[in-house]
């Protein structure tokens, strides 16, 4: 598989505890001061041992300067893309632009569906997903004129005002799915793969097979696969820069975001883990220059 040749990035996935929330937040300005890009909280309304992700992004927001914050990934069926795409410009406009929307179609739906959720077969949960992004950008899009009139099955918009409008134009749209279908939704209306490397049935073939319909999806679409974001949740023990650079050269990942609400392992990522990668996936495209056909 190519590499894409993008930057390498490193980010926090970290587990949006109630039960001591300043760790919580402590354990995302440690990513911050790690020098990390990008911070990050699975979303799972339904789970009373959790913070709200989108309360908990919005204090972290606040609490911090540089570093990008997004979901890994909002619950569909709980989040009205409506809703989230004006909550989503909002925070975007209150951070200076550090705002990205990690989607996914709805994980856990019997949990959801007792919170009142409506329930969807697979097919219906992809469908609604891309007609999500579809409200979303529309939303956001404040340069078109009237209002947004979309004839959707699950969400129609029926007149909706456009704005605000977030600093980021588009706003970045990562969607955390694994099935042809939501993969060929990246490749023609998304921004960015955001998977888990444990989940991938096949590991890096699962990967390298993903990338592929992707590609295939943006270039029919007429968009350049290359600036599709490759992100990929890894566990502690995959954090291992030789890993990683694999990972980065071999099977086209740019975007590395380590599992653990462990303060001394975000530490050692921003001190040693990503600089030796980076270090080494320079010098592997310097002997041989990334190719994407």
């Amino acid at each position: 598989m190519p590499d894409y040749g993008r930057p390498i990035e490193f980010g926090t996935f970290i587990t949006p505890s109630a039960l001591d929330p300043e760790h919580t937040v402590e354990l995302a300005l440690a990513s911050e001061r790690a020098g990390l890009e990008l911070v990050t909280f699975q979303d799972h309304p339904y789970q009373p041992r959790f913070l709200d992700t989108w309360t908990l992004m919005s204090w972290v927001g606040a609490r911090t300067s540089r570093i990008r914050i997004s979901a890994n990934v909002h619950n569909l069926l709980l989040r009205p893309p409506a809703v989230l795409a004006r909550a989503a410009a909002s925070l975007d406009l209150l951070t200076g632009g550090r705002i990205a929307l990690g989607i996914g179609a709805g994980g856990f739906a019997p949990a959801a569906v007792a919170m009142g959720a409506p329930s969807r077969t697979p097919a219906e949960q992809v469908g609604a997903l891309g007609e999500a992004i579809t409200v979303i950008r529309e939303l956001q899009d404040t340069d078109a004129s009237g209002g947004v009139f979309l004839h959707h099955e699950h969400y129609p918009i029926r007149g909706a005002k456009r704005g605000p409008a977030p600093v980021q134009r588009p706003m970045p749209i990562w969607l955390g799915v694994l099935k042809p279908r939501g993969l060929r939704l990246i490749g023609s209306a998304a921004d960015g793969w955001l998977p888990s490397f444990g989940r991938l049935e096949h590991g890096t073939d699962s990967l390298d097979a993903g990338h592929a319909i992707i590609d295939a999806a943006a270039v029919a679409a007429g968009r350049d696969p290359r600036g599709i974001r490759r992100l990929l949740n890894v566990g502690p023990r995959d954090a291992d820069p030789e890993v990683l650079a694999d990972l980065a050269t071999r099977h086209g990942v740019d975007t590395f975001i380590v599992v653990g609400d462990d303060e001394a392992l975000i530490e050692e990522l921003g001190a040693r883990i990503a600089p030796a990668t980076r270090a080494l996936v320079a010098e592997r495209r310097a002997a041989a220059p990334p190719v994407v056909e």
